[in-house]
């Protein structure tokens, strides 16, 4: 048996939070929204932008993931940090990690999310 990727990453929201999350997955970070499945319940929202897909589910308990995260590879780290403080979105530096550039922010709920760039070379 061998892993062969990560399919997606599913993150936490309250209930009713379903119109905040496409306007900060959607048009915020960017990814297109796509249909779930039949069966499944008619809460949440799932988006994808290239190889990443965030579900996103509801939590009626909801508490944000202040340590868990997400971390979305970009080819535009500053546009991204342009776009997200234009948004009202804080924008913190982490702390160097080998071959990347990156920093981390929070969507509307609190949620953690780390945005990378790779650096050339």
């Amino acid at each position: 048996m061998t892993i062969l990727g990560l399919d997606h990453v599913q993150i936490a929201i309250p209930a009713g939070g379903e119109a905040q999350a496409r306007r900060f997955y959607g048009e915020i970070l960017g990814m297109r929204e796509i249909a779930k499945p039949d069966g499944l319940s008619a809460q949440g929202c799932w988006f994808v932008a290239g190889t990443a897909h965030v579900h996103i589910g509801i939590d009626p308990d909801h508490t944000p993931a202040r340590t868990a995260h997400p971390a979305l590879l970009v080819d535009d780290l500053a546009a991204l940090e342009a776009r997200l403080q234009a948004a009202g979105h804080a924008v913190e530096p982490g702390k160097p990690v080998p071959l990347h550039h990156r920093f981390f922010t929070h969507d509307p709920f609190g949620n953690r999310i780390e945005c990378m760039q790779r650096i050339p070379g």
